[in-house]
C-alpha cells in the first residue's frame, strides 16, 4: 500500500470538490535580467570566483520566485546583497537552523493531519459531512506562502542553489554528504503555487480517498446463476486490495476455487465499466448476481441503477485540480514531468521503456506458459494475480488464518510483537525496540497505509485493517507490507545524517522493502520454506507482479496523457477512454499470453482513482526488491538493511549503485527468469 508524504511536497491526503474554482493568474517577476546581472556581478567580486558559481544559481532562482508583493528591483538587490553567505561556518550554522526549522514544520503539520484524519482512517463510526471537512483540511497550504512573505524562502533559496535532476545524476557522484544535504536544500522553493490550490488539491484527493476507503463488497451476498452464494455470510471486501487478495487465495483451493475467482473477476468488470448497481456497493441489503448484474431482495427483483461514473468523475477532479498548479510550474509544467522527473526523479518516457521492456519479453511468455502448466488449465484474464510461485500457495488459507488470528487477536497485539518480528528478521533486540517504539499500529477503516514521521520526536503509524475476529492471514501479509514501510521510514529518519537528506529517492524504494518483508510473512510465523527452488519460485513470482503492475502502470500513464489532451473531458467520456486504454495494452502485451482480447482488468486498481500517478513506484519498486535480494544474499539481512537504507534521499541510480553495485534495470530479473523457468520446467 501507499507510503503518505509530507505536505510541504504538495504529496499528501487529497481530493473532490464539485465547485467552479476562479481562475487563478500567474504573477511573474518584476525582477530584470539587468538587476540578476547588476547583483550578481556586485556578489562576485566581494565573495571572490570561489563563490560565483553560488551566487549565479542563487540570485537566478531568487529572482525567478520574487514578486511585486515582495518588493521593488532595489529590495530585490538589498536582500540579496545582505543575506548572501559566503562564509563556511555561518554557511553550516544556517543549513542547520533551516533544516531544525522545516522538521519541525514538517512534522508538526504531518501530526496534526493525521490526528484530523483519524475519523476517515479509522474506524470510529460512520462517516460524517465534518469528518470529511476536518480530514480535507490541509493546514499546511499557506505555509509556503507564509514562508516567502517572511523571506525564508528567499534565503533558503539565495544560499542553497537549486540543480536540476540531470546536474544531480551527473555532479552528484563527487558531491559530499554535506553538499548532498545542501542540494536537497535547494530544492525546498523552486515554485510558488497559490495556497488555494494546495488546499484544493487536498480536498480532493482526500474525497477521492474516502470514496475508495467506503467502497466495499459484501462477498456472502453474491449469487451464481443457481442462486446460490459461494462466500463467507460476513466476508466484506474492499476494492481492489481486498477482491484481489481473495483472489489469490483461492489458487489453494482445488475444489472450487476457479469458481470463485470467476466471480471475483466478474465483480471488477462491473466495477471499471460503472455497471455496477449502485445499491450494492458497500450494503448487505441485497442479493446480487454479477454475471446477469440482476439484485433481489429476500427473494424478490429489486430495480437498480448503475453506478453514475463517480469513479470516472473522482479522476476528473483529481486531474483539474492538478492541473490548475501547473500554470505555477513553468519548469515541469505538467503533473506527469513533475511527478515523474521531480518526485520520482526518473524521466516517464525511461519509465515506460523500462515497462515495455519486460512486458514485451520472451521471459514472461515462457513464464506463462509455466503457469498454464502448473494450473493445468488455459490462463484466464484473472491469472495476473498468479500466486502458485509463493511457499504460502500450497498451505490452505484456513490453516494460516487459525495461526495469526490467534497470534494477533486485534491491532494492539501486533504492535506488542513488532520488536519480535524485527528480531526473527536478524535486528538486535536494542535495535528491534528502537524502531518498534516509533511505530504505532492502528486498525483501519480502508484498506490501510503506513504514514511516517516527517520529525524525529513523532512516530510512524501502521494501520492495517483488522476484522473484529482477529487479524487473518491476508490481513497479516499485509500488515507485514506495511511494517516493511514503517521500518523504511524510521531508518531513513533516524539514522540518516542530514534531515534534509531523509527518506528515499523516492516512493518505490520504500515499496521495495516492503515487499521484502512482506515476502518474509512466513518467517516471521515460524512457517520455513525447505524447498530447493525457492529462488526459482520467487524469480517468477517477482517477474510475474512486474508483468501485472507494469501493465497497469502503463494504462495509468497513458490515461493521464489522454486527459491533458481531452482536458475538458466528462466522466462517462474518461471511463470510455479508460476502458480503450487498457484494452488497447492488454491486446499489446498480455492477449497472446493469455489467449484474449479485449479485456478490462488492468484498470481496476484504486490508486488510479486515490493517488494519482502513483501506480509506477510499484513496478519499479518490484525492481528494486529484486536487486535488493540478490544484495542480501549471504549476508546479514538486518545489517543490510540499514547500511542501504540509511543513504537517504539521494537519486535513484546513485543510490542503487552504492547500495547493490547496479543500476536500476530489467536484465536482472530477466537474465534470471530464463534460468528458473528452465529449471522449473525440468520439474
Amino acid at each position: 500500500m501507499r507510503k503518505i508524504f509530507t505536505l510541504l511536497t504538495i504529496a499528501t491526503t487529497m481530493l473532490m470538490v464539485q465547485c467552479k474554482q476562479p481562475e487563478q493568474k500567474v504573477d511573474v517577476s518584476p525582477i530584470s535580467d539587468a538587476s540578476v546581472k547588476k547583483i550578481t556581478a556586485e556578489l562576485a567580486k566581494q565573495h571572490g570566483d570561489a563563490q560565483k558559481d553560488r551566487i549565479e544559481r542563487g540570485v537566478a532562482q531568487v529572482a525567478l520566485l520574487w514578486r511585486s508583493t515582495d518588493g521593488s528591483e532595489s529590495d530585490f538587490e538589498q536582500f540579496c546583497t545582505s543575506q548572501f553567505v559566503s562564509d563556511e561556518a555561518t554557511l553550516n550554522q544556517l543549513f542547520n537552523k533551516l533544516s531544525y526549522g522545516f522538521e519541525m514544520l514538517n512534522g508538526y503539520f504531518i501530526l496534526l493531519s493525521k490526528e484530523l484524519m483519524r475519523p476517515l482512517h479509522l474506524d470510529m463510526g460512520p462517516v460524517t459531512q465534518i469528518d470529511e471537512l476536518f480530514g480535507s483540511y490541509n493546514a499546511a497550504a499557506h505555509l509556503t506562502e507564509d514562508l516567502y512573505a517572511n523571506k525564508i524562502a528567499f534565503i533558503t533559496s539565495l544560499n542553497f542553489p537549486y540543480y536540476t535532476l540531470k546536474e544531480k545524476t551527473e555532479m552528484g557522484e563527487k558531491w559530499s554528504r554535506q553538499q548532498w544535504a545542501y542540494a536537497r536544500m535547494g530544492d525546498m522553493f523552486t515554485s510558488r503555487v497559490p495556497a488555494q490550490l494546495i488546499q484544493n488539491f487536498s480536498t480532493v484527493n482526500t474525497n477521492a480517498d474516502t470514496y475508495i476507503s467506503e467502497y466495499n463488497i459484501y462477498m456472502g451476498n453474491l449469487v451464481n446463476d443457481e442462486g446460490q452464494t459461494m462466500f463467507p455470510a460476513d466476508l466484506k471486501l474492499i476494492t481492489h486490495w481486498g477482491l484481489r487478495d481473495e483472489l489469490k487465495s483461492h489458487y489453494a483451493n482445488n475444489e472450487n476455487g476457479l469458481a470463485h475467482q470467476q466471480m471475483i473477476y466478474q465483480v471488477m468488470k462491473r466495477i471499471i465499466d460503472q455497471s455496477i448497481p449502485q445499491q450494492v456497493i458497500n450494503s448487505n441489503e441485497y442479493q446480487w448476481n454479477p454475471y446477469t448484474n440482476s439484485v433481489t431482495k429476500e427473494g424478490k427483483d429489486v430495480q437498480v441503477t448503475p453506478e453514475p461514473n463517480t469513479r470516472y468523475q473522482h479522476v476528473i477532479n483529481q486531474f483539474k485540480a492538478l492541473k490548475a498548479i501547473d500554470k505555477f510550474t513553468p519548469k515541469m509544467p505538467t503533473f506527469i514531468q513533475r511527478k515523474f522527473e521531480g518526485e520520482y526523479e526518473l524521466p516517464v518516457d525511461e519509465v515506460e521503456q523500462l515497462f515495455i521492456d519486460l512486458v514485451s519479453s520472451k521471459e514472461v511468455r515462457e513464464t506463462g506458459k509455466l503457469i498454464s502448466k502448473r494450473l493445468g488449465r488455459p490462463l484466464q484474464p484473472f491469472d495476473i494475480w498468479y500466486d502458485g510461485f509463493k511457499a504460502r500457495s500450497g498451505i490452505p488459507a484456513e490453516k494460516l488464518d487459525a495461526i495469526t488470528i490467534k497470534r494477533f487477536p486485534n491491532a494492539e497485539a501486533f504492535e506488542k510483537e513488532l520488536t519480535n518480528i524485527l528480531t526473527s528478521l536478524g535486528w538486535t533486540k536494542e535495535k528491534a525496540n528502537f524502531i518498534a517504539e516509533r511505530v504505532k499500529v492502528e486498525a483501519a477503516r480502508g484498506s490501510g497505509h503506513a504514514w511516517g514521521a516527517e520529525m524525529r520526536k513523532d512516530v510512524a503509524l501502521l494501520r492495517t485493517r483488522v476484522p473484529a475476529t482477529g487479524m487473518n492471514y491476508k490481513g497479516f501479509n499485509i500488515a507485514m507490507h506495511e511494517f516493511g514501510h514503517n521500518v523504511e521510514q524510521t531508518i531513513t529518519l533516524h539514522d540518516v545524517d542530514y534531515y534534509m537528506m531523509h527518506g528515499v529517492p523516492n516512493t518505490a524504494f520504500t515499496e521495495a522493502l516492503a515487499f521484502v518483508f512482506q515476502k518474509r510473512d512466513l518467517d516471521v510465523l515460524g512457517i520455513k520454506e525447505v524447498n530447493p527452488n525457492k529462488e526459482y519460485l520467487e524469480t517468477l513470482d517477482n517477474l510475474w507482479s512486474c508483468y501485472e503492475i507494469m501493465g497497469v502502470s502503463l494504462v495509468d500513464i497513458n490515461l493521464w496523457k489522454w486527459l491533458y489532451s481531452n482536458p475538458n473531458a466528462t466522466a462517462e467520456e474518461v471511463r470510455d477512454a479508460t476502458l480503450t486504454i487498457a484494452r488497447d495494452i492488454w491486446n499489446k502485451y498480455y492477449a497472446d499470453v493469455f489467449g484474449s482480447t479485449d479485456e478490462p482488468i488492468l484498470a481496476i486498481y484504486s490508486h488510479m482513482i486515490d493517488n494519482p500517478l502513483y501506480l509506477s513506484a510499484y513496478p519499479i519498486g518490484h525492481l528494486i526488491d529484486f536487486q535488493l535480494e540478490k544484495q542480501f544474499r549471504g549476508r546479514s539481512f538486518s545489517t543490510e538493511v540499514e547500511r542501504i537504507f540509511s543513504q537517504g534521499r539521494l537519486v535513484p541510480q546513485l543510490w542503487l549503485k552504492n547500495g547493490v553495485g547496479e543500476p536500476l534495470s530489467v536484465t536482472p530479473i530477466l537474465e534470471a527468469s530464463a534460468i528458473a523457468v528452465q529449471k522449473l520446467s525440468e520439474n
